[in-house]
């Protein structure tokens, strides 16, 4: 069987074309990656700066329960009943 007369440029052109395949599918999992990590870190952000103004007060109310109970003043049972109350 005769060899084609081209064949080595044949050659060329498709390794060239495979390698640039390579690099789409490189940066198409880069450019997938990052947009991952820009949809979780907005996930974060909103988790973290959206709940910050109720903390203090459900902190703070959740210490007086502490201190109330730790003094004697409230039972067991209302103590976990108004912990209960200030987690949801």
């Amino acid at each position: 069987m005769p060899e084609h007369p081209n064949r080595k440029a044949v050659v060329e052109v498709m390794d060239g074309m495979m390698g640039m395949g390579w690099w789409m599918v490189l940066w198409g999992l880069v450019g997938l990656a990052v947009l991952a990590l820009a949809v979780l870190g907005a996930i974060w952000l909103a988790r973290n700066l959206g709940g910050k103004q109720d903390r203090p007060q459900i902190d703070s109310a959740k210490q007086e329960v502490r201190q109330l109970y730790a003094a004697g003043h409230i039972d067991r049972e209302e103590y976990l009943r108004r912990l209960d109350d200030l987690r949801r």
